[in-house]
C-alpha cells in the first residue's frame, strides 16, 4: 500500500514494481515537487488503485499518475485505465522501455495519455522535470477544482438523502452533494466499495464512509460534539432554539456551569427561516442561519457546552438533582434544567403526503432544496410568518410560489410587513379557503388534488414541489407526567399552575412556583413549548434570558 505523510497537498503518485526503480522515481520528484507537492509511492497497480481509492474519499486531489509499463497481473495501460475512473482530471504518464515505444503509442488512444517518458530519465533536469513542469501547468490551469471535505452521494427523490443534507447545512457542515447518477458519484461509491443499493453514502473529511448513517453517527464523524464532559451542571438546557441559546449564552456568561442538547441542529425552527426581518437590531434583517450561527459561537465563547444529535427521553427529579435521560440509556445531572424544546411543524394529513416527504412534499423552508426549485411551480401550505418567509425566499428561485392559505386571508396570523412583501412579488399568488386533499406520485412527487375550503371544489394540478407550514405540536411528548402540561401538550409555568392561588398537586415548597418554573421545582420552560408563548424570536430569547435569573434565584435558596 502507498504510503502518505500528509493530507493537505496535492498528490504526484508513482507506481513501478521495480523497488529500486520506484524509489528512484519517488526520490528524483521529490527533490524537485516535495516543497509543493506530496509524493506517494506504490509497488504494483493493486496497491496504488487501493491508495487512489482513499485518497478519493479523503478528497485529496492527484494532479499527475507514473505508471511502469511493464508490471506484472495488471500493466501500466492497464492500471491507468482504471485510475482515470478515480481521477479522471489526473495527468497520465507511462514509464516505458524503448522496446515499448509502441504500446505507449497505443495508450494515448486507450487511456487519452498525456505523456510517455523512456527509461532511464537521466538527467531528470532534461528528460523528467521539463515534462512534468509542462504538465503540472496543465493541471492547475484546468477546471478540475477542489471541492469542500464532507461529500454527500444521494439520490435526488431520497427522503434519507434529504434528511442528510438538511442536517448538515443547518448544523453549518460544508458539503459537497453528488447525485447517484452523475460520474463523480459514482466514482466516490466505487471508492467506497458500494454498489448504490443504500444511500445515502457520506464520506468524512478523514475519508471514513458512511452508508445511511444516523445523525448521532454523523454528528461525531463531522466535528459536531455528542458527548457531555461532565456528569453534573448547574445547569442543563434542552433544546437549541432561540431560546435554548439564549438561555446558554446568560447561563454561560453568569458562571452556571451550562450544557445545551439539542436533537438536531441549534436553531429550532427560526434556525430554517430564510429571513428574519422583525428581529430587534438588524433593521435589515437577518437569516435564521446567521442568527443562530452567532448565538452559537457566542455561547461557546462564554464556556457552554452544545451537545448535537443527543435526543433526550426523561427527565426525573432525584432528591436536588434533576436527572436527564439520552435515547442511548446514559444520563446527566444537574441542580437545574430550562426547557426549551420548542415546537415541530404539523404533518399534512392528506392522503399520499407520509410516502412522500422528502420527495417532493417538505416540512419546514427545507433551504437546501430551494435552488433545486430554479424555474417550476411551488407550492407552500400555511398562513403564518414562517410560511411567507419561505414563500418570499423560494420567490427567488421558482418561476411561480402559490400560497395555500385555509383561511379568507393572511391577516389572522401573518405580519403586515409580509402580507405587504407578497402582496408585492410578482411571481407568488394566495389562494385562500384551499386545502390539500391529496398528493400523487411514484417516487416523487407529481401532482396535487386542492379542495375549497367553503364550496367543496376540487382541483388536480401539476406540482413537483410542497412545503407544509401548517401550526405546531409541542415536543414534550417525552416528559410523559413528569411536567403539568395542557390539552395539546404544551408546558404549563408560573401564573397558569396555581389556579384559584393554591400550587400545583405535589408541590412541596413554601413559596408559589416562579414565572417560568414548571410544577417540578429547579424545571423551566422558555420558548414556544410553553403554554400560551408568544411565539415569536424575540420573546423566546427573552424567556431564555428570564428563566436564568429565576434559575439564580431558585439555586441561592435551594
Amino acid at each position: 500500500m502507498a504510503q502518505a505523510a500528509e493530507t493537505a497537498r496535492t498528490v504526484i503518485l508513482t507506481v513501478d514494481d521495480d523497488p529500486g526503480v520506484s524509489r528512484a522515481v519517488a526520490r528524483d520528484l521529490r527533490r524537485r515537487y516535495g516543497g509543493s507537492y506530496r509524493v506517494v509511492r506504490a509497488e504494483s497497480g493493486e496497491s496504488a488503485l487501493a491508495a487512489l481509492r482513499e485518497l478519493k474519499l479523503r478528497g485529496d486531489l492527484v494532479a499527475v499518475i507514473l505508471a511502469d509499463y511493464r508490471m506484472p497481473r495488471m500493466n501500466g495501460i492497464e492500471f491507468l485505465e482504471q485510475a482515470l475512473d478515480v481521477y479522471p482530471g489526473a495527468r497520465r504518464v507511462l514509464l516505458t522501455a524503448y522496446a515499448d515505444t509502441h504500446a505507449a503509442i497505443d495508450a494515448i488512444n486507450v487511456v487519452d495519455l498525456d505523456h510517455y517518458l523512456l527509461k532511464p530519465w537521466d538527467p531528470p533536469e532534461e528528460k523528467l522535470y521539463p515534462v512534468l513542469d509542462d504538465l503540472l501547468q496543465a493541471w492547475r490551469s484546468s477546471a478540475y477544482k477542489p471541492v469542500p471535505s464532507t461529500k454527500v452521494v444521494g439520490h435526488r427523490w431520497s427522503a434519507r438523502s434529504s434528511a442528510v443534507r438538511e442536517f448538515l447545512a443547518r448544523n453549518q457542515i460544508p458539503y459537497r452533494w453528488y447525485s447517484v447518477d452523475e460520474p463523480e458519484g459514482r466514482r466516490l461509491l466505487a471508492a467506497a466499495g458500494q454498489d448504490g443499493q443504500r444511500l445515502p453514502l457520506v464520506v468524512t473529511p478523514d475519508g471514513t464512509a458512511l452508508v445511511e448513517p444516523e445523525a448521532p453517527e454523523l454528528a461525531a464523524r463531522v466535528g459536531l460534539a455528542t458527548t457531555p464532559a461532565a456528569d453534573f451542571y448547574d445547569l442543563v438546557v434542552i433544546g437549541g432554539g432561540p431560546a435554548g441559546l439564549g438561555a446558554a449564552v446568560y447561563g454561560a456568561s453568569e458562571g452556571l456551569r451550562t450544557v445545551l442538547v439539542e436533537r438536531s441542529a441549534t436553531g429550532g425552527q427560526a434556525g430554517q427561516s430564510s429571513r428574519i426581518e422583525n428581529y430587534l437590531g438588524f433593521p435589515d434583517g437577518v437569516s435564521g442561519a446567521q442568527l443562530t450561527d452567532r448565538a452559537r459561537r457566542q455561547a461557546a465563547k462564554f464556556g457552554a457546552e452544545l451537545l448535537t444529535a443527543r435526543e433526550v427521553t426523561g427527565l426525573q427529579a432525584c432528591g436536588a438533582a434533576r436527572i436527564v435521560r439520552f435515547a442511548d440509556g446514559s444520563a446527566i445531572a444537574a441542580h437545574s434544567v430550562i426547557l426549551a424544546t420548542g415546537v415541530q411543524y404539523r404533518q399534512l394529513p392528506a392522503a399520499g403526503c407520509a410516502d412522500l416527504t422528502g420527495c417532493g412534499v417538505f416540512y419546514g423552508s427545507a433551504l437546501t432544496e430551494a435552488a433545486a426549485c430554479e424555474g417550476q411551480d411551488v407550492y407552500v401550505v400555511g398562513g403564518a410568518n414562517s410560511a411567507g418567509q419561505a414563500a418570499m425566499y423560494l420567490s427567488r428561485f421558482a418561476k411561480s410560489v402559490t400560497l395555500l392559505v385555509r383561511g379568507p386571508d393572511l391577516s389572522a396570523s401573518m405580519s403586515h410587513y409580509l402580507i405587504q412583501q407578497i402582496e408585492d412579488a410578482p411571481n407568488i399568488s394566495v389562494r385562500c379557503h384551499t386545502v390539500v386533499d391529496e398528493a400523487h406520485g411514484t417516487g416523487r412527487l407529481e401532482e396535487l388534488t386542492l379542495r375549497h375550503a367553503v364550496t367543496g371544489e376540487r382541483e388536480r394540478v401539476g406540482a413537483g414541489w410542497l412545503f407544509v407550514f401548517i401550526g405546531a405540536a409541542p415536543l414534550t411528548d417525552w416528559l410523559g407526567e413528569t411536567v403539568l402540561r395542557d390539552e395539546r401538550g404544551f408546558i404549563l409555568a408560573g401564573p397558569d399552575l396555581t389556579a384559584g392561588g393554591r400550587p400545583p398537586a405535589g408541590w412541596e415548597l413554601d413559596r408559589p412556583p416562579y414565572h417560568l418554573e414548571t410544577s417540578v421545582p429547579g424545571v423551566f420552560v422558555a420558548g414556544d413549548a410553553r403554554a400560551e408563548s408568544a411565539k415569536r424570536v424575540a420573546s423566546a430569547v427573552g424567556e431564555g434570558a428570564m428563566a436564568v435569573m429565576l434559575v439564580h434565584r431558585y439555586l441561592e435558596q435551594s
